[in-house]
């Protein structure tokens, strides 16, 4: 206990006085959280809409395969990551080993599943007569999905929290894939884990002190989000 105090005493001024490393990490962290999350955001929910309304074989497939992507380990989706990358890889020649590029690509590719399968599920959640109901009315397809996505957007934002949750706090990926480069593509959750292998304790208490911090404060913000109740009301011309 007197170690665990003495470590977080030290580690309190260089959370306080701003450590330009810190600072640097935290930074970094932000960007991979936000970018990610977006690009996973854009790519799956397009896919979260063909399984949640499409009527098409290989859709209760589509939909298993993308559940159990959640279970998948991130140090396995970081592995196969780097057996693309390397230069003897098939995508070798685009040189993403030891990038940020290439972090900012796993967050993504980790962040991707949440986003996918929690906003399919809060589509297949919704009332079964009502999608139903919007097509009666002469819905189009673009209006459907809009419908769906507000019908549905607290699940939708519960599918963001989560994934940006995996975006912040994940770690064997990005070692695997950046090799955790002391001050160029470290996030606090792997900055923490260089420091703590660096045996230096104080600054590892320091980082995961911050990334609780970050967690907390952006969690919060998206959470919310996710309690306001407006949205985009829509009108239907009636079927003829």
């Amino acid at each position: 206990m007197q170690l665990l105090w003495d470590e977080l005493r030290d580690a309190v001024p260089l959370i306080v006085h701003g450590n330009p490393y810190l600072l640097s990490v935290v930074w970094f962290t932000i960007q991979v959280a936000v970018i990610a999350t977006v690009l996973a955001a854009a790519i799956g929910v397009p896919i979260a809409l063909v399984i949640g309304l499409g009527r098409f074989p290989g859709r209760r497939m589509l939909q298993v395969f993308a559940n159990a992507s959640l279970a998948l380990p991130p140090v396995v989706v970081g592995f196969f990551l780097f057996l693309l990358f390397v230069p003897q890889g098939p995508l070798g020649a685009l040189h993403l080993t030891v990038t940020r590029k290439a972090v900012f690509i796993a967050q993504t590719v980790l962040a991707l599943p949440y986003i996918v399968a929690l906003t399919a599920a809060a589509i297949q959640g919704l009332p079964p007569g009502l999608l139903a109901q919007a097509r009666l009315l002469g819905a189009g397809r673009r209006q459907l999905c809009t419908l769906a996505l507000r019908e549905a957007r607290i699940g939708v934002l519960a599918a963001v929290i989560a994934a940006l949750g995996t975006t912040l706090s994940e770690v064997g990926a990005i070692v695997l894939v950046g090799d955790n480069v002391y001050g160029y593509d470290q996030t606090l959750a792997s900055a923490t884990l260089y420091e703590a292998n660096a045996a230096h304790y104080a600054d590892a208490v320091a980082i995961a002190i911050v990334l609780i911090g970050l967690i907390l404060v952006l969690m919060g913000g998206v959470s919310l989000l996710q309690q306001q109740d407006g949205g985009i009301r829509l009108r239907f011309r009636s079927a003829t």
